[in-house]
């Protein structure tokens, strides 16, 4: 089974990308948010769930091990698959877990491909095994400006891990996004 991969993307595709690790090319699905972060020869480090059924083996990779958990215990669940468990981790994480734990059926059936029922069962399932930990922690004041940064950078074409290597370098006395923003574009 694999479980991790670290490699150059050598092709970008709808629903995945295509890595180059030690000469061979792995297929891997992604999740939606995933994808407008990378470009291709940009390397990159994914946790993979190997999906192995009935002649079928398909990699899905997750730039975070949690994020890899919380895939497992979706397809866990009767009735969601690991492609609809991709739509559903195309969505902000903390809000599906936001959802779950507040029985929000409402959000989650606006996942492509996930009626009430489905949703009614994740709930039900899931409820007691996922936790606010990951949402607390990822809900902090400075996690959100993190996010409000990657955000805005991305959208001035920047990548994601381009980012995250140049926003460690930025001095911790600069905290307000505008500012940070500001810093990245005058020295990065």
């Amino acid at each position: 089974m694999i479980a991790h991969l670290k490699g150059d993307i050598i092709k970008k595709t709808e629903k995945g990308i295509i890595i180059n690790t030690g000469n061979i090319g792995y297929f891997v699905f992604t999740t939606k948010i995933f994808l407008p972060a990378v470009m291709e020869n940009e390397e990159v480090e994914l946790f993979i769930h190997s999906h192995i059924k009935e002649g079928i083996f398909e990699l899905y990779g997750f730039t975070q091990y949690e994020e890899l958990i919380l895939f497992q215990k979706l397809i866990s669940v009767n009735g969601i698959g690991p492609k609809a468990g991709m739509e559903i981790l195309s969505i902000d994480t903390n809000k599906v877990i936001s959802a779950i734990l507040s029985e929000d059926e409402a959000f989650i059936c606006k996942v492509p491909g996930i009626g009430k029922k489905t949703a009614q069962r994740l709930i039900i399932d899931l409820k007691d095994k996922v936790t606010t930990e990951k949402l607390e922690s990822t809900h902090s004041p400075e996690s959100e400006v993190q996010t409000d940064i990657m955000d805005a950078l991305m959208k001035l074409g920047y990548n994601r891990n381009q980012i995250r290597r140049s926003l460690s370098a930025v001095p911790k006395e600069i905290v307000k996004v505008e500012e940070v923003i500001t810093y990245f574009l005058k020295n990065f």
